[in-house]
C-alpha cells in the first residue's frame, strides 16, 4: 500500500520541501496525508482539464509542479480549480521550488537531461533567491546551432534568441521564469543562458555582456520534469502507478 504521506516523503528526501523560496507554497495543499494512493498524476499545472483527467482514471492524487493554491484565497467557489479537487476527493501534492532547486530529480537537472548536459549541477548565489544550473555541451557549436539544439530537444516552437559573442560550450540554465538571473550566469563563465521568461530590459543587458540566451518559453523549459519525477518515483513507490498527464497544454498558441 502507498499513501499519501510515502510519495511526500520520497519527494522530500530528493527536494525537501523546506527549502522552497520564502515567497512559495510547496506542499501538500488539498487532502489527507494518510490517504492510500494507487494512481497519481503528474502535471505542471493543475486546472480544470487536468481534474477531470484525474477523475476519468481514478487517480486521486495529483502531483503538480505549479502550487494549486499561491496567493491566500479569499472564497471558494465551483469554478475554482482547489473546490473541484475537494469535491472529487483529489488531492494536490505541489513541488515548486524545492523541485526547481533539487539536484535529484528537479525541474532543471530534468531541463538539462534533455540537452544532453555533462556535469550538470547547482550553482551558488549567496544572499539571492535565485535558482542556476550549469553544465556543459559534448561538442562546442556555435550560438545559432545551440538554439536550435534547444529547440528540436525541447520539441518547442520558434524560440526566442540572442546570439551572443563567442561558441556556445558552458551552458547556465534556469526553467521558468529565469530572465533575471543572466547576469549571475555571465559572471560565473557562462557561454550561454537557457530559460523560459526574459523581460526586454533583461535581455538588453544579456546582449550587452555578448552572452548568448535562449528564451524558449516557461511551459516547454519546464514540462520535462513531468516524465522525469514519474520515472523516479516508479523505481522507490513500484505500489502506484505515477502517470504524466496527457491534457496539460501550453496555455499561448501559436498564430
Amino acid at each position: 500500500m502507498v499513501r499519501i504521506c510515502d510519495i511526500y516523503d520520497v519527494i522530500d528526501g530528493a527536494a525537501p520541501f523546506a527549502s522552497a523560496l520564502s515567497f512559495d507554497n510547496s506542499g501538500l495543499l488539498v487532502g489527507d496525508k494518510a490517504a492510500e494512493v494507487t494512481r497519481a498524476l503528474i502535471a505542471l499545472d493543475i486546472t480544470p482539464q487536468v481534474v477531470e483527467e484525474a477523475a476519468s482514471i481514478n487517480a486521486n492524487l495529483i502531483i503538480s509542479h505549479h502550487p494549486v493554491i499561491f496567493a491566500p484565497l479569499r472564497s471558494l467557489g465551483s469554478q475554482d480549480v482547489p473546490y473541484q479537487l475537494a469535491r472529487r476527493g483529489i488531492a494536490a501534492l505541489c513541488c515548486h521550488t524545492n523541485l526547481d532547486i533539487s539536484p535529484v530529480c528537479g525541474v532543471n537537472v530534468a531541463l538539462g537531461s534533455k540537452l544532453a548536459l555533462k556535469g550538470l549541477r547547482q550553482e551558488d548565489v549567496f544572499g539571492e533567491e535565485c535558482i542556476l544550473f550549469s553544465g556543459e555541451l559534448d561538442v562546442e557549436t556555435e550560438p545559432g546551432a545551440f538554439a536550435a539544439l534547444v529547440r528540436e530537444r525541447l520539441g518547442a516552437g520558434p524560440v526566442r534568441f540572442i546570439p551572443g559573442r563567442g561558441p556556445v560550450k558552458r551552458v547556465f540554465l534556469c526553467a521558468g521564469a529565469g530572465g533575471g538571473f543572466a547576469g549571475f550566469a555571465r559572471c560565473r563563465g557562462a557561454d550561454a543562458y537557457l530559460t523560459g521568461e526574459m523581460k526586454h530590459h533583461e535581455a538588453l543587458e544579456a546582449a550587452a555582456t555578448g552572452l548568448t540566451c535562449v528564451v524558449a518559453g516557461h511551459y516547454e523549459t519546464e514540462r520535462p520534469f513531468a516524465e522525469f519525477l514519474a520515472a523516479y518515483l516508479k523505481k522507490r513507490l513500484p505500489g502506484a502507478a505515477f502517470l504524466v498527464s496527457k491534457s496539460q497544454e501550453n496555455p499561448f498558441k501559436a498564430c
